[in-house]
């Protein structure tokens, strides 16, 4: 049986860019961006996420958590005035405790995609253990086009994909599909529906296991993953806030985003 959130729950449990409810006899949590129309990864959505994920850390009956989003996209990305200096460290810490989170999370946490999943979409999606993907939806990190990076996606990625591939995405900017995404190890399958797919996919495989050996089965795969992103992420904020904002360029990118112009780099 399904149990949406009715009006109580959602203000209860979540913040409003994000619904939370429970299926598969509480068995299934499900985490859904809503918030028309780019679905932006912002400072309170990351909290929302952060806050959901730790409020049915102790259900006992949990064995997995599904997010999807509302609408075409699953998200276009971080907020831009976000990274502008008066508000980036806020923004930085937020989404790296959203990600630390994902990372650590003691159950399978299962991501299903369509359209643009960008940016700060794709470094949520990658914090999650199962990516399922439209074959035609687009992945990327365009942050170096703004003269920024992406930090949790440059401890991410590495060792998701592979170094090479790792490092194609994130010097370029450049997006690829989910049939692209697959072929690079960074999606686990591709499939119309994406969401459909990953429900099944917990009927399937993970449904009927026993919570407490999944929840030890989980941690000892993940255990070193997470310590090296946890002990990286904490690096990437360094160079982020000591290296690269006291640079010029960055501000100049991400203020010509907003106004639609062309960047005037100054290489400094």
């Amino acid at each position: 049986m399904t149990r949406r959130p009715n009006d109580t729950e959602s203000c209860a449990t979540a913040a409003p860019p994000l619904k939370v409810w429970t299926e598969r006899a509480g068995a299934l949590l499900r985490l859904r961006l809503d918030r028309p129309k780019a679905n932006l990864v912002d400072l309170e959505t990351a909290e929302a996420i952060h806050d959901a994920l730790g409020a049915h850390i102790g259900d006992s009956g949990l064995l997995a958590v599904l997010f999807d989003h509302a609408g075409p996209h699953f998200s276009y990305g971080a907020s831009i005035p976000e990274h502008l200096p008066d508000r980036y460290r806020a923004m930085l810490d937020g989404m790296h405790r959203m990600v630390l989170a994902m990372v650590d999370y003691p159950l399978p946490i299962l991501v299903a995609v369509r359209g643009f999943c960008l940016g700060g979409g794709l470094e949520l999606a990658s914090a999650g253990h199962l990516l399922f993907a439209a074959p035609d939806s687009e992945l990327g990190q365009p942050e170096i086009k703004l003269a920024v990076f992406a930090p949790a996606a440059s401890c991410l990625l590495p060792e998701l994909i592979g170094q090479a591939r790792a490092d194609d995405l994130l010097f370029s900017g450049r997006t690829v599909t989910g049939a692209e995404a697959q072929a690079m190890g960074l999606v686990a399958a591709v499939a119309d529906d994406p969401e459909a797919a990953a429900l099944a996919y917990f009927d399937q495989h993970l449904g009927g296991l026993s919570a407490p050996a999944l929840r030890c089965a989980v941690q000892a795969s993940r255990m070193g993953y997470a310590q090296r992103i946890r002990e990286k992420l904490a690096r990437m904020e360094e160079l982020y806030v000591d290296d690269l904002m006291a640079k010029l360029d960055p501000v100049e990118g991400l203020t010509a985003f907003m106004e639609k112009r062309p960047p005037r780099w100054r290489h400094r």
